[in-house]
This record gives structure tokens, sequence and C-alpha cells, in this order.
């Protein structure tokens, strides 16, 4: 058994986007003959109309492939319109929606793997407030509610078949930024070793990452595909690889001169099996 996994993220369709890299993806993608092509958020740069129009152009492209699984982003949350008022939080989405469809984190099944989201991106929400400024309407909250329902996914998953986890914003410290991007992240990271991942797909950090979490959890962070990659650094995305022993995660890193992205690192990872998840700890 193999399953790959291209993953994308943070386009920043708008002021950010890079459109030699956004049509060098569109060409090498066919080639990697993914199962599915995973965008982990930031479609947009403001969530406007011509902005998320190009994010959907562009998974009509890549849909030539593969099936796209979409996530917002902090960029593409509307929060502005709905600041800590709950009960109108679904216009934050409105224009997300309409053109990524009306589930914002959807389920796909495949015999090899299921795949589940988490939306962590809630603009200017309480569960992701801190004492910094700089963190407002940046900063993820992952809710309780919805580690409960992908575990409830997870569940139903069959033994063979690999469970992962998309969300938008980076539940490993980066490199660079030393920056969470899960406010209470230790309460986070408890959730989702609880709920059931084999794999968890992110980005927001604008740095590739490839580690562990909790020693059994394989955590990918994509790159950007925009001019604001970290530190000055090439822009990265990742392939993910599972087999019946290992999940590897490829970074496929931009080279300027010859205008296309090429793999670069290489990270194995011994697959985990587990007959059953642990509660979820709902504090």
């Amino acid at each position: 058994m193999s399953f790959s996994i291209v993953h994308l993220s943070d386009t920043h369709f708008g002021g950010k986007a890079d459109v030699a890299l956004i049509e060098a993806v569109e060409a090498l993608v066919p080639d990697l003959d993914p199962r599915c092509i995973v965008l982990s958020g930031d479609v947009s740069q403001r969530a406007r109309h011509g902005e998320l129009q190009a994010g959907r152009g562009l998974v009509r492209e890549l849909e030539r492939t593969a099936p796209v699984y979409v996530v917002p982003g902090n960029h593409d949350v509307q929060w502005w319109w709905r600041p800590f008022l709950p009960f109108g939080a679904a216009a934050k989405y409105a224009k997300f929606r309409s053109y990524f469809g009306p589930v914002l984190a959807p389920t796909l099944s495949f015999p090899e793997a299921v795949v589940a989201g988490a939306v962590t991106a809630h603009g200017m929400a309480w569960g992701s407030l801190t004492p910094r400024v700089r963190d407002i309407a940046v900063k993820g909250h992952l809710p309780g509610r919805e580690v409960r329902r992908v575990r409830s996914v997870f569940a139903g998953a069959r033994p063979e078949q690999v469970r992962v986890l998309v969300l938008h914003h980076n539940v490993l410290r980066g490199e660079l930024s030393r920056r969470m991007g899960l406010a209470r992240w230790r309460q986070a990271q408890r959730r989702i070793a609880a709920c059931g991942a084999d794999i968890v797909l992110c980005g927001h950090d604008h740095q590739e990452q490839a580690d562990l979490l909790e020693r059994r959890i394989v955590v990918s962070c994509a790159g950007t595909l925009s001019r604001g990659s970290r530190g000055g650094r090439p822009p990265v995305f990742n392939r993910i690889i599972v087999d019946e022993e290992a999940i590897h995660v490829e970074f496929y890193r931009w080279v300027v001169d010859r205008r296309t992205f090429r793999r670069s690192d290489v990270h194995a990872f011994t697959r985990v099996r587990r007959a059953e998840a642990a509660p979820v700890d709902a504090a």
C-alpha cells in the first residue's frame, strides 16, 4: 500500500502571491501523481473576491490531477464583520464558502486513508486571544467541538486507513519564528494527540517543518507559495508518502535559476498503528 499527498499552503493570492511559483506547482504536481492534494489555508491575503477567485482557479487546475482539500486560514476569515459575536460567526466565512463549498472542514475517504479537517482560523475570537497585540486575528484556536467531530470521523476508520488531520496553524514551534501558531497550544497538542490522527498537515508559519508530536504523530508544516517565505528562504511545498512501514515527508524547494521546484530534504518516520484513540481532553 502506498498513498501520497501533495501538501501546499499559504498562497496568499493578492499582494504576496508569486505567479511563477503557482505556475511551477501546477506544472509539477501531475508528475508527482498524488492521490490527494491539500491546501492548508491562507489562500488569500485579505479575503477579497478576486483573491479567492484566483485560489478557486488554482484548485480547479489541481483537480485535474486529484481531489483537492482546502481549509480556511486566518487571512481567509472576514473576522472584522463579527468580532467576539459567536452567533454571527457564519458571516466571517461567507466569502470562503462561496468559492470552496459550504463545509469548512469536510472529510475525504480513500481505501488507504481518511482526511479530516479542523477549523482553527476564527479571526478575533475569545479562544485565540493572547496578551500580545500583534496576535489579534493571527493566532489560531482549536475548539473541543472540532476535535470531538474529528475523533468521531477517525473512530470510524478501518485499521489499514491512515488518519490525516488538516488545519491551518502550525502545531509545533517554528524554527525561525520561535512562535506557536495556536493559542493555548499545550491544550491544542493534547487534543490533537487524543483525536486519533496519524498525520497532521498545517501551514501558517511560512517555513517548512517535519517532526513528531507526542513521539508518534507525524507533523508536516508546508512553507508558503508566496513572496513571504520566512528568513528569505526559498519557498517550499511538501509531499507525504505513506507505505506499510513508514511515513515519508519530502520537501520540494524552489530553485530560482531553474524556475522550478526540486526535491530536497526527505524525512522518514516509522508508521505507528493504534487500535483505539484516547479520550478527548475537553478542558
